[in-house]
């Protein structure tokens, strides 16, 4: 049996961009995955918010790691596709990505999430998503080094 927390633990430690965006895997449980960023300039945009894609970024790995929970042993999990809007300017001294599984298939499941900027006691929406992931034959053994070569495609 596959111990969840550590497979996807170690699979969050090898992406290259979560580590550079300083992302921190902060929850994981059976179909809910939350992820925690902390706003600092090199991760804003030209009006001092931070930048869509680093919450983008870590929305999509959060809805991904959610899928990977309920994915049959032995698979992995890929984005297919994901819409995303934001409904207000990404202001908070923290933001916490939560993905959730809506429907888990055999091949394709679908997720929810939403980032939250958490400013004080008070607590927002920023943006939330719309994921579809697709289960592929996996190599839980091993993962991708950040030092490793990578492929492009």
């Amino acid at each position: 049996m596959v111990d969840l927390q550590k497979h996807i633990s170690e699979s969050f430690s090898a992406q290259g961009l979560m580590t550079t965006l300083g992302a921190e895997l902060t929850l994981v449980a059976s179909g809910e995955v939350h992820i925690v960023l902390f706003p600092r300039p090199a991760l804003s945009q030209q009006h001092g918010y931070i930048h869509a894609g680093a919450l983008t970024s870590v929305l999509d790995s959060a809805c991904g790691y959610a899928a990977l929970t309920v994915a049959p042993t032995g698979m992995d999990v890929l984005t297919v596709e994901f819409k995303i809007n934001f409904i207000r300017p990404a202001i908070a001294d923290r933001f916490v990505a939560v993905g959730k599984v809506k429907k888990a298939g055999r091949t394709l499941t679908v997720c929810q999430g939403e980032v939250l900027g958490e400013q004080g006691s008070h607590r927002e929406t920023i943006a939330v998503m719309q994921a579809t992931i697709i289960n592929i034959p996996g190599n839980t053994q091993q993962f991708i080094q950040p030092d490793a070569p990578t492929r492009a495609g």
